[in-house]
């Protein structure tokens, strides 16, 4: 005979009036879980009624738990959501792990009014006990079926970082990332950033030896020691994801050292062959951005000077030679060579910022007809400057506020930082012997306030006049340099902003232990 709401009422009373003697009334307990069994409005009382006396009835906790597991899985979405808001109520001693476990599965709803409710209770029970509430959240990333992991990762990656320090102990703290580096032994591309995220915000590893410990996870996913294959974009991709996660890591006590030795070995030698994971992507320019990046942070190398050989050559790919003269001084009829600034700008950076390890290199490393043929690509590429740096202050000037948030016009602002630094970078290495001692921001990182300039380094108004090697780079005729430097319309809209290559996606195909596809899991309820 079903239960019925008369019977629910009445046995609550029951067990209301029992006070002390809750335990000798098992039967009326008995006959609230078989609520579970009733319709409607039946299921809604039971909901309330099991978790109120479930903690004087141990000997009917799994029964209890089970029947309120079939409430959370009722048709109905408003008794689902009453059962899940209960579900707190039975974690208690042993049972938090299960509770715990339950609610992560129960993530993979897609109603939202219910999801919302599944959070709220996941954070009701971390505040109970993080540590237990954490094991049901890994159980299920660790095991589960792939949304329900999915959505775990999610939630600890939104949620960790809005809970206090009282529940964020440094215990829990350090089950975190224990945890975590078991999950990173298999992830994809999108759960290593979100992981990442999670252990990067983690109070107990914002110390010098947390954050090594951080980069040493990143180097770990990055296979920093096997060769490059430049044809795979997934390879690529890797690569690129584990830098970016690994840039905000890098200070002057935790060096960047094996990320740009490995850029300089294994991925500049094969710049032109790089296949880009993502189509629109200018895959050797955000290469080039993030090691511009590092390098400032890097630390004692045991190949300097062939890294900072393979830099130089590089840079000399990317900074042509002057176009040759016919008799009457005019400029031959071929066509004049591209000045491709940002990538000049990455490189350039890079090379300064190495440099400073061995400051004698082009003088003691570089034989004579190579550095003459540099200073000549100098000279010529710093005529191009002052002509586009002159061009680009007449279009800006005047212009503030809403007229320089146009596109054309942000573009020309990047343009104007990018060609800046450059001139300021060919300054240093003009000196004689060439100096490092200028400090630029890369165009597309914001300003430091307190930002440091090189020693008489000229005003804007003087900007471009060569400074001390004003006879070196004297400018061509007008007529003849804007010929040859007229500004590239959009040259630069694939550059401006801050540079975001985490956000692109995840990585495909399989791996054993890195990035790649993870294989299917079972489905269905595994409380």
């Amino acid at each position: 005979m079903a239960v019925t709401i008369e019977d629910l009422y009445r046995n609550y009373g029951i067990l209301a009036d029992a006070k002390d003697n809750l335990s000798q009334h098992k039967d009326a307990y008995q006959v609230i879980l078989d609520g579970v069994k009733g319709g409607p409005k039946e299921k809604r009382l039971a909901a309330q009624f099991i978790p109120k006396f479930f903690s004087s009835f141990p000997e009917l906790a799994d029964a209890a738990i089970n029947a309120q597991l079939d409430l959370c899985e009722d048709e109905d979405v408003s008794i689902r959501r009453q059962a899940i808001k209960e579900l707190p109520r039975f974690a208690t001693g042993e049972n938090i792990l299960r509770v715990a476990d339950i609610l992560t599965q129960l993530l993979q709803t897609d109603d939202t009014a219910e999801f919302n409710q599944v959070n709220a209770s996941l954070i009701s029970i971390f505040k109970m006990d993080a540590k237990g509430t954490l094991g049901g959240l890994f159980s299920q990333i660790l095991q589960g079926e792939d949304i329900v992991r999915e959505r775990a990762i999610k939630f600890l990656s939104t949620k960790l970082k809005t809970l206090p320090e009282d529940v964020m102990t440094k215990e829990v703290e350090e089950y975190v990332f224990a945890e975590t580096k078991k999950v990173l032994e298999d992830v994809t591309g999108e759960e290593f950033v979100l992981l990442m995220r999670i252990v990067s915000g983690l109070r107990v590893l914002q110390t010098v030896n947390g954050r090594q410990q951080l980069v040493e996870l990143v180097v770990e996913q990055a296979f920093l020691e096997q060769a490059l294959n430049p044809a795979d974009p997934d390879t690529v991709d890797r690569l690129l994801q584990c830098t970016r996660q690994a840039l905000p890591l890098f200070s002057k006590n935790v060096h960047s050292t094996r990320f740009v030795t490995y850029f300089c070995e294994h991925v500049l030698p094969n710049l032109s062959t790089l296949t880009s994971p993502v189509a629109e992507l200018d895959i050797q320019l955000e290469v080039l951005k993030l090691l511009a990046e590092m390098s400032p942070f890097c630390g004692d190398m045991e190949k300097l000077e062939a890294n900072l050989n393979m830099l130089f050559t590089k840079l000399l790919e990317y900074m042509p030679l002057p176009p040759e003269e016919v008799e009457n001084g005019e400029n031959s009829a071929s066509e004049e060579p591209k000045l491709q600034f940002s990538y000049v700008e990455c490189l350039l950076f890079s090379f300064h910022q190495l440099g400073k390890k061995l400051p004698d290199f082009l003088l003691d490393k570089v034989d004579a007809e190579r550095l003459k043929d540099f200073k000549i690509r100098l000279q010529y590429f710093a005529r191009g400057l002052q002509v586009y740096i002159r061009q680009l202050r007449v279009a800006l000037q005047g212009k503030t506020g809403d007229a320089l948030k146009t596109e054309e016009n942000k573009i020309k602002v990047v343009a104007l930082k990018i060609t800046n630094n450059i001139n300021v970078l060919i300054k240093d290495l003009f000196h004689n012997p060439p100096s490092y001692k200028s400090t630029v921001t890369l165009s597309w990182k914001p300003v430091q306030k307190t930002e440091a300039v090189a020693p008489k380094r000229p005003s804007s108004e003087d900007m471009g006049s060569g400074g001390s090697t004003k006879k070196q780079i004297s400018p061509q005729p007008r007529r003849d340099a804007r010929q040859i430097y007229n500004p590239p319309s959009g040259k630069y809209s694939a550059s401006i902003g801050n540079f975001n290559y985490e956000q692109r996606g995840g990585f495909r195909g399989g791996r054993g232990r890195g990035f790649g596809a993870r294989g299917n899991r079972s489905r269905g309820r595994i409380y």
